[in-house]
């Protein structure tokens, strides 16, 4: 299975004095849009996926949302599991992914857990990423430790790509 890890857009500050509590922290109007680009990227690399699996915090999902359309998920293969909300134990991510048996997945969630899950399926004992709001590592995954890092792209680059 190819999949694709990618962590949610810049959010509201969880310090501003208006932020809700964090797990209906949106984003903000510019990591709307520089999501939007990121993915864009995505889909100028030739980036397709049957399904999206989101982080129940809003964030995360909001930047499923703007995923999905244009990576050609289908209204119905987007889902909310809690196994990727924050501070979750990395097999029940593992667990989520592989029950959906598609042949290309995007995973939206949070840091650390997302760079714990990367680690977990390519059998690294420590995390190899350190992945940026919107950015996204790519793998190929052949069973429970037996993925391979194939790429992390930069929101930076993904968004000089969506733009061009």
């Amino acid at each position: 299975m190819r999949l694709y890890v990618m962590r949610h857009g810049v959010a509201m500050d969880r310090h501003d004095p208006a932020a809700p509590s964090d797990p209906e922290r949106p984003l903000t109007a510019d990591g709307s849009e520089r999501t939007r680009l990121a993915v864009l990227g995505l889909v100028r690399l030739g980036v397709h996926v049957e399904r999206v699996l989101t982080s129940p915090h809003l964030r995360a999902a909001q930047t499923a949302a703007i995923a999905a359309e244009p990576l050609g998920v289908l209204r119905g293969n987007v889902e909310t599991t809690d196994a990727l909300a924050p501070e979750q134990p990395v097999e029940a991510a593992v667990t989520a992914i592989e029950a959906g048996g598609a042949r290309a997945t995007l995973v939206v969630g949070h840091a650390p857990e997302l760079d714990a899950l990367i680690a977990r399926l390519v059998g690294a004992t420590q995390p190899l990423t350190a992945l940026k709001k919107a950015g996204v590592a790519v793998l190929d995954v052949r069973g429970p430790t037996g993925g391979r890092l194939l790429a992390v792209y930069e929101p930076k680059v993904l968004r000089q790509l969506g733009r061009q």
